[in-house]
């Protein structure tokens, strides 16, 4: 487990690695504009408000960039809980028709706000990729009702140049995306010479009317819904301004995240993708199957035959010399493959089905438990018996608590399975213990983890060892998604960024791989419970045992001791599958004692109702039965109920002009 343990940390070690140094180059990127702080990532957003109005002074000068001025008036929901203030998200970066290499960008700068209400006006940027996101208040301060905000700011390049019919053209979505609902919102557009031609176009419903050519051009809407945007139109003539161009940039065309990062900077952040989406799966698949190979594997005695345990005579001195190690009692043993088993005619002594099931799995299952319950009552502990209320209804099962057998123990897991069943009196329907026996379900379970260590079958509890490498293996899992929902998108334009053409984002590559590094563990990790020598001998003869309940033949069983050992041998062909099996071997039985003039006696722990004279079958159906809706019983917990919501919205821009922005409250 030392070298487990040194693995999986350094598995976990190069996982951070690989992620802090697609960390470093975000940070290390430059600022999305002059004198602004930007930061990466999304803050968490409310959009259950309104404004009342929203009015915006845009004034484009010769450069073809546009000052704004927005006076918001904004009712925060009393309903939605504190808030702190508002945010605007301003598009800045925009793909280019018909071209994938580049993207367009308005530089935003100059960026203050101002309160007539008194409302907190910090002001933090966000950088966001296509967005910049003005966050206006105070995590300390609380706002509520409704407030005035004044947010100015100015965008680069936003004038479009048609030289073909000498004119220039402001086309700007002045919200898109929005989700919050405006009763009044009017545009005023002030420029170095009047418009000659305007337009306004609403959601999906067409042109708006509130539209005025002129010096300057004005726009007015109502009763703007949530989720529908607001596009207005311009056209002046082009001698008016100075030299127009767009701003293009290298690229992605959807957002262009890493655009300002150095070349070099860029290729380290996608050449660490890369390594870390090929070398993890890689690092997993090769230490997990080493661990496997060195310590996954079952021990075996060395020179005994399978299912056979060293003697008082078996010291070391006496064993071959080319055993490859040593037990815990000294004696040597070698690991790998399970040996030819022998037929065992009785099932390991002293081992109860319920172990034989974990020792088999290495996993105490329901079965395991129900097939215990069986045993008991087989024991003489309990006792079954089958209810049915009509012929439609369903079967229920009544179990009564019997006394102790004299010269009967039980082990501690039998113990606590028996004190829960009949925790409430000597008497209990098996229906009645729904949703009550989780909990005790999960104590046997644990009980019967301890039985096996204590008896030295393993060195760790196979629960342990499967939770651990399960735990490590979603964690990568969920790195992986992680880094592929999350950097997937935004490392396109870090690859771009970095001169290297990929086929497929480095982002989704390093999120792939950790996926595939985290199933890889998963998978191998359960096969890291690997038993002692002595567990491998209660294996074999449990193994053996099995066999001889698949082709034991009638004629090998005496009638007058059917019963007996049809019952004592029945929880464990339930626990190894092969109880019907079993049966037909005892109908057998049945048939010939009949047809000597013998009677072969039903068990009497198991009382069927399902026909005048059960046999053997129907015994092992009703059994059957009542093992599989006990191991639904046990499993069960009180249900839950809860609720989802829903929200969205969306609206057509009106052609797609340049920019855009939303609004909501934190």
């Amino acid at each position: 487990m030392k070298a487990t343990r040194r693995y999986a940390v350094a598995l976990g070690l190069l996982v951070l690695a690989t992620l802090g140094l697609l960390a470093a180059p975000g940070l290390a990127s430059a600022d999305a504009h002059a004198g602004a702080t930007v930061t990466a990532g999304a803050p968490g957003w409310a959009d259950v408000d309104r404004m009342p109005s929203f009015a915006a002074d845009y004034v484009l000068d010769k450069d073809g960039g546009l000052s704004v001025t927005e006076t918001i008036s904004y009712t925060f929901d009393p309903a939605a809980g504190a808030r702190h203030g508002i945010f605007r998200s301003i598009v800045v970066r925009q793909g280019v028709e018909g071209r994938t290499d580049v993207y367009r960008y308005y530089a935003l700068s100059g960026v203050s706000v101002s309160s007539p209400t008194g409302a907190n006006t910090q002001v933090a940027l966000v950088d966001d990729g296509a967005a910049v996101t003005i966050k206006i208040g105070s995590a300390q301060v609380t706002v509520s009702g409704t407030q005035t905000y004044v947010v100015r700011y100015r965008l680069a390049n936003v004038a479009n140049p048609f030289t073909d019919s000498q004119t220039a053209e402001l086309y700007y979505n002045v919200f898109a995306d929005d989700t919050i609902p405006k009763s009044r919102v009017t545009v005023r557009v002030a420029a170095p010479a009047a418009s000659t031609e305007v337009r306004c176009v609403r959601g999906t419903s067409g042109d708006c009317q509130g539209a005025t050519a002129g010096s300057p051009s004005t726009f007015t809407v109502t009763d703007l819904g949530a989720g529908e945007d607001l596009t207005i139109a311009a056209r002046y003539p082009l001698s008016a301004f100075g030299v127009l161009a767009p701003d293009l940039r290298q690229g992605s065309t959807s957002g262009a995240p890493g655009s300002g990062m150095s070349e070099a900077v860029a290729r380290a952040a996608t050449l660490a993708s890369l390594a870390g989406g090929i070398l993890l799966p890689l690092a997993a698949a090769v230490g997990m199957g080493v661990l496997v190979a060195t310590r996954g594997r079952d021990e075996w005695y060395a020179g005994l035959t399978p299912g056979l345990t060293p003697g008082p005579t078996d010291r070391p001195t006496d064993r071959p010399t080319d055993a490859t190690g040593a037990g815990p009692d000294g004696i040597p043993v070698r690991r790998g493959r399970m040996p030819t088993i022998a037929v065992q005619f009785t099932p390991p002594a002293g081992v109860q089905p319920g172990l034989v099931g974990t020792i088999i799995d290495e996993s105490a299952d329901t079965v395991d438990v129900s097939a215990t319950v069986i045993d008991l009552a087989v024991r003489g502990f309990l006792r079954i018996e089958e209810v049915k209320e009509g012929m439609f209804s369903r079967t229920d099962w009544h179990l009564v608590q019997l006394a102790p057998p004299a010269g009967q123990t039980l082990r501690p897991y039998e113990v606590t399975l028996l004190q829960g069943i009949f925790r409430d009196g000597p008497e209990v329907m098996l229906s009645q213990l729904k949703n009550h026996f989780a909990s005790t379900l999960s104590s046997v379970r644990d009980q019967m983890y301890g039985e096996v260590l204590d008896r030295q079958w393993f060195r760790k509890s196979p629960q342990t060892q499967r939770a651990i490498w399960r735990g490590l293996g979603f964690f990568l899992v969920g790195a992986g998604f992680v880094a592929t929902f999350a950097y997937g998108t935004i490392s396109r334009g870090i690859d771009r960024a970095s001169g290297l053409s990929l086929p497929i984002p480095s982002g989704y590559v390093l999120g792939g791989g950790l996926v595939l590094a985290g199933i890889l563990v998963v998978i191998l990790g359960a096969r890291m419970a690997a038993k002692t020598a002595q567990g491998s001998a209660v294996l074999a003869q449990s193994l053996g045992f099995k066999q001889y309940l698949v082709t034991a033949e009638a004629n090998q069983i005496r009638w007058e001791e059917a019963r007996d050992v049809f019952s004592r041998y029945l929880p464990y062909a339930i626990v190894f599958g092969v109880a019907k099996r079993w049966a037909s071997t005892f109908q057998q039985v049945a048939a010939a004692a009949a047809a000597a003039g013998h009677v072969v006696l039903m068990p009497d722990w198991y009382i069927y109702q399902g026909a005048l004279f059960p046999d053997f079958g129907s015994i092992v159906d009703g059994v059957d039965s009542f093992s599989t809706t006990a191991a639904g019983t046990f499993v069960s917990t009180p249900g839950s109920s809860g609720g989802s919501a829903f929200g969205g919205g969306g609206g057509f821009s009106g052609g797609g002009g340049v920019g855009g922005s939303s609004s909501g409250s934190w």
